[in-house]
C-alpha cells in the first residue's frame, strides 16, 4: 500500500497547474530601469443600467532586458513581490509599436 502513495506522488505533483493571472495591455511609461508602466483595459456592464463602462488599471512590471518600448502590446504575468509596487512581469511583447 506504501508503494500506491509512493507512485501517486509525483503524479500530483505534475498534475499541477500554473493559476497566475495573465493580462494582456500597452505599456505607457518605460522611464525606470527595467520597469515598465502597463494600462490594462477591460470592459464591464453597469450592474443597474446596464451600459458597457471601460475600466483601466495600471500595473508596475519587470522587464528584465529593458526590450519593451511606450506603445507595445505586451502579455504580462502575475509573480512573487519584486519590489514596493512590481507584482508581475513581462512575458513577450505582442505587437511592436509604430516607430516614426
Amino acid at each position: 500500500m506504501s508503494e500506491e502513495i509512493k507512485n501517486e506522488a509525483p503524479a500530483q505533483v505534475e498534475a499541477r497547474e500554473n493559476h497566475r493571472k495573465v493580462r494582456i495591455g500597452t505599456v505607457v511609461s518605460d522611464k525606470q530601469d527595467k520597469t515598465r508602466v502597463v494600462t490594462v483595459a477591460r470592459t464591464a456592464p453597469d450592474p443597474l443600467y446596464k451600459k458597457v463602462i471601460k475600466h483601466t488599471s495600471k500595473f508596475y512590471v519587470h522587464d528584465e532586458k529593458n526590450e519593451s518600448k511606450v506603445g507595445d502590446v505586451v502579455e504580462i504575468m502575475e509573480t512573487r513581490p519584486l519590489s514596493k509596487m512590481k507584482r508581475w512581469r513581462l512575458v513577450q511583447i505582442q505587437k511592436h509599436a509604430a516607430t516614426d
